[in-house]
């Protein structure tokens, strides 16, 4: 479904990105490790039109989407849901939930996608009505994940989601992701420093390094890698 090749990023004369491949197949959980740095980020941003590439091509559906702008990339069926969750604190949930479906024309759909939201975060539900700002750090992740959800996309990707979260919320939020991913069929690309929980869920892995991935293999073997192990996983 996305496909990578060769992407290079640059901030002003730092390189971020250096001839970085990947790949993400049709329904998988695709997850990118590494240190702070590493260019995790710059890559999900990249892909979202965010930041320019300087070289490279990105693939979406066998089509390119290099250098196209954000809302572009939205309506090809691209969500990102960024690093510090990033949601309008002045709003509630339900008008936050609203503007994660501002491209789409089918409004008579919106209560069957409110509802499926709602479904899998019924805190979301309970907090309907309150403004963004007031939720916790978990429900404010719930909160941007449903957001994403709205567009109804294709591939969802996923900043650093436990970061700055009760480790209580952390599993249910994990679970979720899982869940989404079985049951709509959407494929993800999941950034998170938490390594071993990225590894359990996902399909496949790639370790980044100084914008380099130095590592690619199934989730599975990526666990029982001696290096991974030590550098990303506890020993």
């Amino acid at each position: 479904m996305l496909e990578i090749k060769n992407l290079r990023v640059t901030y002003d004369s730092i390189t971020a990105l250096h001839a970085l491949s990947l790949k993400a197949e049709r329904g998988s959980i695709v997850t990118l490790i590494g240190a702070n740095g590493a260019g995790k980020t710059t890559t999900l941003r990249a892909i979202s039109g965010i930041v320019k590439s300087r070289g490279g091509e990105i693939l979406f559906e066998n089509e390119p989407i290099t250098n196209l702008a954000p809302h572009q990339i939205v309506a090809r069926g691209i969500s990102h849901v960024p690093e510090g969750r990033m949601v309008f604190a002045n709003l509630t949930v339900r008008e936050n939930l609203e503007m994660g479906a501002y491209r789409r024309r089918d409004r008579h759909q919106f209560g069957k996608d409110f509802d499926y939201v709602f479904s899998i975060f019924p805190r979301l539900k309970e907090r309907e009505k309150q403004t963004a700002g007031t939720l916790s750090g978990g429900e404010q992740q719930m909160l941007a994940i449903g957001r994403a959800l709205m567009s109804k996309p294709k591939c969802l990707m996923l900043d650093e989601p436990s970061l700055g979260i009760a480790p209580i919320l952390v599993r249910t939020i994990f679970e979720k992701i899982v869940e989404v991913n079985r049951t709509l069929g959407i494929t993800v690309l999941l950034v998170e420093q938490n390594a071993n929980l990225a590894l359990e869920i996902s399909h496949r892995g790639y370790v980044l390094e100084t914008g380099n991935i130095i590592l690619e293999d199934t989730s599975e073997a990526l666990r029982s890698n001696a290096k991974v192990r030590e550098s990303y996983l506890g020993g």
